[in-house]
């Protein structure tokens, strides 16, 4: 319990542009693993582009409730 409200506190004097660089830093992440690892690459290579697409919109859902009002 200890944990998540210190990750708390922290998510809350982040600002809007440390969030970006998570993202980004992530990515470039998924792209070193892509690179480095053949069984990795198999893996992210071996799906459809819709799963990809379906994913992502099912992943945004909670994002678009929460900043489009009723």
């Amino acid at each position: 319990m200890k944990f998540f409200k210190m990750h708390e506190k922290a998510v809350k004097k982040m600002k809007w542009h440390h969030f970006s660089l998570l993202k980004l830093s992530m990515f470039f992440f998924t792209l070193f693993l892509v690179t480095v690892w053949p069984g990795f690459r198999n893996l992210v290579l071996g799906f459809e582009w819709y799963w990809y697409l379906i994913i992502s919109l099912i992943l945004a859902i909670p994002i678009i409730k929460k900043f489009c009002p009723k």
